[in-house]
């Protein structure tokens, strides 16, 4: 790639990088709780489906209808009795109560379960790292996942990375919010008191040193 090219790309994601992080106002996040016991919010988190999920669908004494099955882009399934199934963002357990009330159709007094394998789970729950991390992505929810989990996940920081000067997008009550992050402290001062919980859906943005 043309090196000028490259150095204008540069220029401009630091550009629409500034943005992003002007068009919000800032604040604090607390400290991650190190502790098993966390936010409600975060002990409260129930897996959503998504497409690209596997599914073990064991319906009781009917392996004829069981089975594993790949969730579609569309987040459909289909079974040998049912075409299509709406499966994406219900959890395991609404699934099979749902599928249960399908199979009513067919078998008397279905008893379902669902397990899930090759979690994917729904885009909106995914967390987003973009900027000066090694290894930018869209990263998988754990419960209790913290800011120190998902720097792991991603290599870290670039050499040209400004760590200290991050930020967590965050979709509260319908409205976004920036809250600052400090990850050099984190990453390279081991400074425990920069870790912050993570949320399903948050993005980290991580933007370029000016020299």
């Amino acid at each position: 790639m043309d090196i000028n090219f490259t150095k204008a790309l540069k220029v401009v994601s630091a550009l629409l990088l500034a943005q992003i992080i002007s068009a919000c106002s800032s604040n604090t996040l607390p400290t991650a709780t190190l502790h098993p016991s966390n936010t409600e919010d975060i002990n409260s988190y129930k897996y959503l489906i998504g497409a690209g999920d596997v599914l073990n669908i064991f319906v009781w004494r009917n392996p004829e209808v069981s089975g594993s099955f790949r969730v579609r882009p569309d987040g459909m399934i289909t079974t040998s009795l049912v075409e299509d199934i709406e499966v994406a963002g219900k959890t395991p357990t609404e699934l099979a109560r749902s599928i249960e009330g399908i199979l009513a159709t067919y078998l008397r007094e279905p008893i379902v379960t669902v397990t899930v394998n090759s979690f994917v789970g729904p885009f909106s729950e995914q967390i987003r790292v973009i900027g000066e991390a090694t290894q930018p992505q869209a990263i998988n929810y754990t419960q209790h996942m913290t800011l120190l989990d998902v720097m792991i996940q991603v290599g870290g920081l670039t050499e040209f990375a400004s760590g200290n000067d991050a930020v967590l997008v965050r979709i509260e009550n319908g409205k976004q919010k920036q809250y600052d992050i400090m990850i050099d402290q984190l990453l390279k001062n081991g400074e425990i008191n920069a870790n912050v919980d993570m949320l399903p859906g948050d993005i980290i943005i991580i933007p370029e040193a000016w020299f």
